[in-house]
């Protein structure tokens, strides 16, 4: 059996490719992929909501709308609230209200 000469070309060039392969990965193991706009994000985000650990705790309020306060109440009612009613309370009145005339399930 005849040794081709492009044969042993191609093995002594395989080590040099495996050589170049390790080099790849031992570079791509030092480089690492930093998300510049991800931390951008959140020190933007942080700015704008603020931190948390120094916002002051807030005790709950009491509500705004009367436990007795019916829909029909609100509905026949001209007069605006004494003050703003936070649409949680709002919602929750409503869903209650909702759920009494079967209304939600």
């Amino acid at each position: 059996m005849e040794t081709n000469g492009s044969n042993s070309n191609f093995q002594e060039k395989q080590p040099s490719d495996a050589s170049n392969i390790v080099g790849r990965e031992k570079r791509t193991e030092k480089e690492v992929f930093i998300n510049h706009a991800e931390i951008a994000w959140h020190e933007r985000r942080r700015e704008w909501v603020g931190d948390e650990s120094q916002k002051l705790r807030r005790a709950p309020r009491e509500p705004i709308m009367s436990w007795t306060t019916t829909y029909e109440d609100l509905l026949l009612s001209t007069e605006p609230f004494q003050e703003s009613i936070p649409l949680a309370e709002m919602v929750d009145f409503l869903v209650d209200i909702w759920h009494e005339e079967g209304l939600y399930d």
